[in-house]
């Protein structure tokens, strides 16, 4: 467990609480890396890893980039990413019952390669006022990406893969869209990344697995979360070929809301649902799932992101209720 920064350590401490309720049988290893707090150093990042190593799934908080620089541009949280090979991140941007939106029953995929792009810290002030700025795609890459997303579409049963690009402007550094082995039974198409936005927002019925580059996949990941509700309610996790991260979909550390009882924990116990379901936990991803959509569904305890009042403690109270009745009385 990587509590990570902002309001990371109080939603880590919701999922602790909650976890403790339904008897979950998982022990964590906690660590704490974060620039902002100075506490991150290559020999906490090496701590992490070799504790990956051992346990090969995580679940983390955001752990913030600060904003000035400081000799090193690949920040701790790029690096992690990188020693773990994390290169797909997925982001299910589902409807939660009981809170309307402008569309409602939305169901999409949204799968981004993080290892390459223009986040490859490959940045120099060529000449004064001037920064360039390289973006790095590979064929390998993109290909491995490609057939993730064909992959995930085949195994979930899903109809479409949507390839997003630039290639009408950026056309040398653009992946092609690529069939991957045991994906015949997925389409695939190609829209351009600039009217995406306006698509998503208009229409996102017409989407249903979606895969892209780094930096695009940043952008569409928050704005298909604002689609359902926010960055409070969409989960999200990281893959390699030998680790799986678990976090949320839309990484912010809402550091405004730090020690005010107000974060939204949905996205971070989503998360660990799924982090359970990942470790073959059915049982209790699914106990701790239902529990908080029931909450949701209610509508009576809700956070101020959604339109209510309510404090963190009081969602994860009613969440701890819905595990068990009886709990805590």
């Amino acid at each position: 467990m990587l509590p990570g920064d902002g309001v990371g350590p109080e939603l880590m401490h919701s999922v602790k609480e909650v976890f403790k309720a339904a008897s979950v049988p998982v022990i964590f290893d906690e660590h704490h890396l974060s620039e902002v707090q100075n506490m991150a150093s290559e020999e906490k990042l090496d701590e992490v890893i070799d504790s990956m190593k051992e346990s090969k799934v995580a679940i983390i908080g955001k752990i913030h980039t600060p904003m000035e620089y400081k000799g090193e541009l690949a920040s701790y949280d790029m690096r992690l990413r990188r020693k773990l090979d994390l290169f797909a991140n997925v982001v299910h941007v589902k409807s939660l019952s009981g809170y309307k939106t402008r569309h409602n029953n939305l169901d999409l995929v949204i799968i981004r390669e993080q290892t390459e792009g223009e986040y490859s810290a490959l940045e120099h002030e060529s000449i004064k006022g001037v920064i360039e700025c390289l973006k790095i795609i590979t064929r390998a890459k993109s290909q491995r990406i490609a057939k993730f997303a064909f992959d995930y579409a085949t195994k979930k049963g899903r109809a479409k893969v949507t390839a997003v690009h630039k290639a009408n402007i950026m056309v040398p550094p653009t992946p092609c869209p690529v069939r991957g082995p045991g994906a015949a039974r997925a389409g695939h198409s190609g829209p351009d990344a600039l009217p995406l936005p306006a698509q998503l927002v208009q229409n996102p019925y017409q989407f249903d697995v979606l895969v892209m580059p780094n930096l695009y996949g940043n952008i569409v990941d928050n704005l298909a979360a604002g689609l359902v509700g926010g960055a409070g309610v969409v989960p999200g996790e990281s893959y390699s070929a030998e680790y799986a991260v678990f976090e949320m979909g839309a990484r912010h550390p809402f550091a405004q809301a730090v020690g005010r009882n107000i974060a939204n924990p949905t996205a971070m116990l989503l998360t660990a649902s799924n982090m359970l379901r990942h470790l073959n936990l059915e049982f209790h991803s699914n106990l701790i799932a239902e529990a908080v959509k029931k909450v949701i569904k209610g509508g009576k305890v809700r956070t101020r992101d959604l339109g209510g009042y309510s404090t963190t403690s009081d969602f994860v109270k009613s969440v701890i209720d819905h595990l068990h009745p009886h709990y805590g009385a």
